[in-house]
C-alpha cells in the first residue's frame, strides 16, 4: 500500500472497536438470551401438540428459532451481495457500515417488546437486526485489506476478533449479574431478559461511534450518472463479479469450504443454549455463565492460534481447529450429560472458536481481487458470525423428524468433515497468485 493508504494505529484501534460494538448482538442476543426466550414465547403460543402454525404450516416450537435464523440468512443471501456491489461501486462502505449498524441496533432495542405469545414480532425484529448485522459486517471486513499489510493480516484479524470476544464478554457479565439478581431488584426473570436484549442494542449503537470517527475514506464517493439507479448498478456490478469469480476457482472453493465448516461453528454456538436448556435441563444462569467463560477464553484462544499460525502456517492451524470442532460434536452426541461436561466442552470450544473465525477471515482476504473487497466479503458473510443458515436448518429438520436434540447436533458433524476435506486439498498459494496478490511468508 502507498503511504497515503497505510493505516495508523488509531485507525486500527477504531476498526477493532466495531467488533467490540457488534459482538454483543452475537453473544447476548443470538447465543444466550433470545434462543431460549423466543422458544419459551413460542411454546406459550403453541397448540396442545407443541406446534405453532405459520401461514398454515405446522412448525415445532423448538424448531422455530433455528428456522428464524435460517430465514434471516436466506434473505442475506439475496441482499448482502447486492449491497457489497453497491459499496465497491460507490466507495461508500464507511457510510453503509454506519447505516446498517444503527438499523441493526435499533431493531435489537425493539426486542424489548417481545413478551407473552408475540413470537412473530420477535422474529420480525430479529430478522431485521440480523440482516443489518451481516450488512455492517461486510463493510467492516472489507476494511481489513485497507488497514493491514499482507504479512500482518492474521495478527490484525485475530486482534479484532479478540476485541469482539472481550466486548461481548463484558456486557454479558453485566447481563448475567442483572439476570441473577433480578428478584432483588424487583424484576421478573422475563423483564431482566428483555432489559438484557435492549442493552445489546444500546451498546452496539454507542460503540459504533468510535469506528465512525476513526476509519478513513480512501476513495472519493462515486456519483451515479443521471438516470442510473443504485439497484440496477448493484445488480450490474454483482453479475460482473459473479461472472469474473469463475476466473478464481480456488477462491470459490475456499468460500464453499468456509460456508460449510463455519456454518457448523455458528450452528453450534447459536443452538448451544437451547441444547443445554432442553436436553440437559440446565438453568439460564448456568448457560450464561458457560457462554461468559467462552467469551473470555476465546479472547486468549484467538491470540494463541495467531501464534500457532505464525509457526506452522494459517492453513494447518485452521485444519487443527476443524478436527477439534468435529470431536466436540461427537462428544455432545455420545457423552455430554452433565453440567460439568457442558463447562468442559465450553472451554475446549473457546480455544478454537476465535481461531477458526479470525484465521479464515485473514486467509480469505488474500484470495480477493483488488477493489472487490466488499463484494467478496458479502459472499463470505453469508456464513460469518451469527449468519449461518444451512446448519440451523439442518438442525431444525433433524430435531423435527427425530425429536432428539442429540441427533440434531450430530447432523452438524458433516459440515466440519466436508469443510476439512475441501480445505485440505485446496492449494492456497496458487489461489493467491490467481487473484494477483502477494503471498505472505506464512500461509
Amino acid at each position: 500500500m502507498s503511504d497515503s493508504q497505510l493505516s495508523t494505529r488509531k485507525e486500527r484501534i477504531g476498526w477493532y472497536f466495531y467488533d467490540w460494538a457488534n459482538s454483543v448482538f452475537y453473544t447476548t442476543v443470538i447465543t444466550v438470551f433470545l434462543g431460549p426466550y423466543l422458544t419459551s414465547i413460542t411454546k406459550a403460543g403453541a397448540d396442545a401438540h407443541g406446534f405453532v402454525h405459520i401461514l398454515g404450516v405446522p412448525v415445532h416450537s423448538g424448531s422455530f428459532f433455528p428456522y428464524v435464523v435460517s430465514a434471516s440468512v436466506l434473505l442475506q443471501v439475496l441482499v448482502l451481495p447486492l449491497l457489497g456491489a453497491i459499496a465497491d461501486y460507490t466507495h461508500k462502505k464507511k457510510f453503509m457500515l454506519g447505516l446498517f449498524a444503527y438499523i441493526g441496533s435499533i431493531s435489537t432495542m425493539g426486542l424489548f417488546f417481545l413478551h407473552g405469545t408475540n413470537y412473530l414480532l420477535g422474529a420480525l425484529f430479529f430478522i431485521i437486526a440480523n440482516i443489518s448485522f451481516g450488512a455492517s459486517a461486510v463493510m467492516y471486513n472489507a476494511y481489513l485489506n485497507d488497514i493491514a499489510e499482507t504479512d500482518r493480516r492474521d495478527a490484525v484479524s485475530s486482534i479484532g476478533w479478540a476485541f469482539g470476544y472481550l466486548g461481548g464478554g463484558v456486557l454479558l457479565a453485566l447481563n448475567l449479574a442483572l439476570y441473577l439478581n433480578a428478584s432483588k431488584l424487583g424484576l421478573t426473570s422475563e423483564m431482566a431478559i428483555r432489559l438484557n436484549l435492549v442493552s445489546a442494542g444500546i451498546w452496539w449503537a454507542l460503540f459504533t461511534i468510535i469506528p465512525m470517527l476513526t476509519l478513513k475514506i480512501r476513495q472519493s464517493a462515486k456519483q451515479k450518472q443521471t438516470g442510473e439507479r443504485l439497484i440496477s448498478i448493484g445488480f450490474k456490478e454483482l453479475f460482473a463479479t459473479i461472472k469474473g469469480s469463475f476466473n478464481y476457482p480456488k477462491t470459490l472453493i475456499f468460500l464453499i469450504a468456509y460456508l460449510l465448516y463455519n456454518d457448523g461453528v455458528q450452528s453450534v454456538i447459536a443452538i448451544s443454549a437451547v441444547f443445554g436448556q432442553e436436553e440437559l435441563g440446565l438453568s439460564m444462569s448456568t448457560l450464561t455463565t458457560v457462554i461468559l467463560m467462552v467469551q473470555f477464553m476465546a479472547f486468549f484462544g484467538a491470540l494463541l492460534f495467531n501464534y500457532i499460525a505464525n509457526s506452522i502456517g494459517t492453513k494447518r492451524a485452521l485444519l487443527i481447529s476443524l478436527v477439534i470442532w468435529t470431536g466436540c460434536v461427537f462428544y455432545s452426541f455420545q457423552y455430554l450429560s452433565s453440567e460439568t461436561g457442558f463447562y468442559i466442552l465450553g472451554g475446549v470450544i473457546a480455544i478454537v472458536l476465535g481461531a477458526t473465525q479470525s484465521l479464515s477471515r485473514s486467509m480469505f482476504s488474500h484470495l480477493i481481487p483488488k477493489n472487490k473487497e466488499a463484494e467478496y466479503f458479502s459472499l463470505y458473510e453469508i456464513s460469518d458470525k451469527g449468519t449461518s443458515w444451512i446448519g440451523p436448518l439442518a438442525f431444525g429438520l433433524a430435531l423435527q423428524f427425530s425429536g432428539s436434540y442429540r441427533w440434531a447436533i450430530l447432523s452438524l458433524a458433516l459440515f466440519f468433515i466436508v469443510g476439512f476435506v475441501m480445505l485440505l486439498v485446496l492449494k492456497i498459494k496458487e489461489g493467491i497468485k490467481e487473484v494477483g496478490n502477494e503471498i505472505p511468508q506464512k500461509i
